[in-house]
This record gives structure tokens, sequence and C-alpha cells, in this order.
């Protein structure tokens, strides 16, 4: 959606307009894999999901990101599908991307009910938070929450 290392003039959203799409931020991910190890004894090929964020018209990261840049107007820009495509059986990331599309395409929203019934809640960072240390992480500069309050 952004590239690392500089500060965007749009946000890429990859997501079919008004579809649904579920994010969940790799931390908060990395802790339930940790809690999960640590619960003992789990079923054999147990399955977990998480709910993460839920996005439900496809616009709420692209809205986070903006108030993380300090930008909350910033442009939104559908990502060039047909050149991932055109591009895709020359660079193997991007023949990776454009096997994905499907999940761009069509809500699909993961139920994280056993996860809490096993742990008793499910690690979440608000999505602000998230949005705003993912991008710190990735370079881009951003506005403080101090800096956005004036």
């Amino acid at each position: 959606m952004v590239k690392p290392g500089r500060r965007p003039r749009a946000v890429r959203n990859p997501a079919k307009p008004g579809t649904g799409h579920q994010w969940v931020y790799l931390p908060d991910l990395a802790e339930t894999i940790v809690q999960l190890i640590e619960h003992r004894p789990l079923p054999p090929l147990a399955r977990f999901h998480m709910d993460g964020h839920w996005d439900p018209d496809g616009m709420q990261m692209a809205a986070a990101i903006g108030r993380a840049l300090g930008v909350p107007e910033v442009p939104v820009r559908r990502l060039p599908w047909w050149m991932i495509s055109l591009a895709a059986p020359f660079m193997p990331d991007l023949k990776e991307l454009a096997e994905m599309k499907y999940l761009w395409e069509l809500p699909l929203r993961l139920c994280n009910e056993r996860l809490v019934a096993t742990l008793g809640y499910e690690p979440h960072t608000p999505l602000d938070d998230a949005v705003r240390q993912t991008l710190a992480s990735l370079g881009v500069p951003t506005s403080t929450p101090a800096e956005m309050a004036g």
C-alpha cells in the first residue's frame, strides 16, 4: 500500500472497491503463536484464526495510513493489477502477489472463537497504533499523536 523508506503521495489499495478485508498486525500474530505454543496440550492439528482488524469496505486501512501520515484525506489509488499480471512472469514476488489477487476481490472473514475459547483473549493492538508502528518500521515518516493533536 506504501513503499518503504519514503512518505507516500498516495496509498495503493489492492482491494476491489467495497470489498471487506481482514488485517492482522504481525506482532499480534507472533504473540498469539507464542501463547498457543505455551498453552499445552493442544488438540492435534488444531486450527486457530484471528479476528485482527476487519475493514468492512476496504478503505479503513487506507484511512488509518492517512491518519498516521497526518493527512486524513490522503489520495487512495487502486493497485494496478493489470501491470502486476504483465510483470509477474519475470518477477517471482509479483507472480506470488498475482496468485493472491482473489483474496482482494471477495470478502473473507475468519472467526476467532476457538482462539478466544483456548486463550481467553486475542492479542490486539489498536489499528492506528499498529499502522503507525508498521510505517515507522518501514522507514516511512509519520506524524506522532502529539503532532496530530496540534
